[in-house]
């Protein structure tokens, strides 16, 4: 298991425990660090599917909130979800951008 694949999981933790349990002290930061730099390690053939399943979850990230006890829960961990992917997403636009641009 490389580097990229290990900072990829501990963000997913991360993004999921800060979301769906009211976070803790710099979570935000830590899911922003965490999806920027895992952002990094996103393959060329992913970049796509990757920034469809962002958008994606944007969108849904606050619609199951009315399902009763555990709404909140999954709609938080979705959040938590939602600001690493937008991360990482922000990461990979940069990379691919220099990519089409280097000579």
């Amino acid at each position: 298991m490389g580097v990229g694949k290990i900072i990829q999981l501990v963000g997913l933790l991360v993004a999921v425990v800060a979301g769906a349990w009211s976070g803790f002290p710099q979570g935000a930061l830590l899911i922003a660090v965490l999806g920027l730099v895992g952002g990094y390690f996103i393959e060329k053939d992913d970049r796509m599917r990757f920034l469809v399943a962002t958008i994606a979850l944007i969108a849904v990230s606050g619609t199951l909130g009315v399902i009763p006890e555990v709404g909140s829960y999954i709609s938080g961990a979705l959040g938590g979800l939602a600001a690493l992917f937008s991360a990482a997403a922000v990461t990979a636009i940069v990379v691919g951008t220099v990519e089409a641009v280097k000579p």
